[in-house]
């Protein structure tokens, strides 16, 4: 049915949610399929990494209020199903509200016939710049991955700085960090830019410690210097970095990046649109983070499904810089970022660069056949535990 005669029926008839239906695919995704009684069909990524059984839990439980509304009533439907319940919040409740969010939008773009951002006030930008991954959970051969990348067309690369440390560490770790960040600095050259993610596994004192030591090597930004909950114990040595301070994926909702943007402390925010309550939630957190002069770069290192929501909001938030993409990612074993797409060629690298999507919804087709006989064998994706060398347990 053409949108226009969807528009025609709506006269005198209002679209209803019929089914929902997850798919857990390899690697480590969970996809999330809403149909409506008029043949429309959104699909969402509502997971949350290590626990996409929990999620798809929440999202069934969620979908008893789901069927029968109308799925054209983003805002009213999120706000039910954020303040409905009395226990509200947190990683596994916001990854479940995402999905069906980015689904619900998906599905309201198609009946238009127009992409999401058109819907949400059009485009600022016509394309975003990307950065790749090149360093694993254990940081080794940076150098000749960030090689790699660069000669792909990527400008910005980004890197795990350490590995497992102690309050108090050795200066043999802080070299080692040193050492792997100044190979690539070496390697890319002056103008590539360089992110180093500190991923919580960094407590105060040595963060004080590595912050200074990496100052010579104009990164472009250092991520999760710690964990958010320590943030205020470390505000002012942060504030007075060099170095742009970037959090955020473990924050999942605008009540939660309250405070920290209200400390002055950080210059880049990273919710994760498939962790913070979707497109609705993630572009308040933007805007919030705009009138505090902060930038956006949306955590994404997830499938298809996330990152075309991630690039319909960088679309129309002026303060976003850069956005994160899994393809080649580490975590990508079995399947990689395009595979599941009926066109890969929707997201057109070029130039260290991605292009916005255009087409309705979200602007990609799923290739839900393909995403079924994936999902027969599905994932139980955990992450390590890792420990120090006295058996007590290390951040990851």
């Amino acid at each position: 049915m053409n949108p226009r005669r969807r528009a025609e029926r709506r006269k005198t008839h209002q679209m209803k949610i019929t089914s929902m239906t997850t798919h857990q695919v390899p690697p480590r995704w969970l996809f999330l399929k809403i149909e409506t009684d008029e043949g429309v069909v959104g699909w969402g990524e509502p997971v949350l990494e290590g626990r996409a059984d929990a999620v798809a839990a929440t999202v069934a439980e969620l979908s008893d209020y789901l069927i029968g509304q109308d799925p054209t009533r983003i805002e009213d439907i999120w706000t039910v199903l954020y303040r409905g319940g009395f226990y509200r919040g947190g990683g596994i409740h916001m990854s479940a509200l995402a999905g069906i969010d980015q689904a619900l939008w998906d599905i309201r773009g198609k009946s238009l016939g127009l992409p999401v951002h058109e819907l949400l006030g059009g485009r600022v930008r016509d394309r975003i710049k990307v950065y790749s991954w090149i360093g694993g959970d254990r940081p080794a051969e940076t150098a000749r991955a960030a090689r790699e990348v660069v000669d792909r067309g990527f400008t910005a690369v980004k890197m795990n700085g350490t590995e497992e440390l102690q309050y108090l560490d050795s200066w043999a770790k802080v070299d080692q960090c040193v050492a792997n960040v100044a190979a690539v600095r070496e390697e890319v050259g002056p103008d590539i830019g360089i992110g180093v993610d500190f991923h919580g596994r960094v407590h105060r004192p040595m963060a004080k410690v590595l912050l200074r030591e990496l100052e010579p090597y104009r990164l472009m930004f250092v991520e999760e210097p710690v964990l958010s909950e320590h943030l205020d114990g470390v505000a002012d040595v942060l504030r007075n970095s060099p170095i742009p301070i970037a959090l955020g994926e473990r924050l999942y909702s605008r009540w939660d990046f309250k405070s920290v943007l209200a400390s002055g402390a950080v210059d880049v925010v990273q919710p994760d649109a498939s962790h913070c309550g979707g497109i609705t939630e993630a572009r308040k957190i933007a805007h919030m983070a705009e009138a505090h002069d902060v930038a956006l770069a949306l955590h994404c290192p997830l499938g298809p499904i996330a990152l075309a929501s991630c690039l319909q909001i960088d679309a129309g938030c002026y303060n976003a810089v850069i956005q994160e993409q899994s393809l080649g990612i580490h975590y990508n074993t079995s399947n990689d970022l395009l595979d599941y797409l009926v066109d890969p060629s929707v997201f057109r690298y070029d130039d260290g660069q991605v292009a916005i999507p255009t087409g309705p919804g979200l602007g990609i087709e799923i290739n839900e056949e393909y995403v079924v006989e994936r999902a027969a064998e599905g994932h139980r994706w955990r992450n390590p535990v890792w420990r120090h060398a006295d058996g007590s347990v290390a951040e990851w």
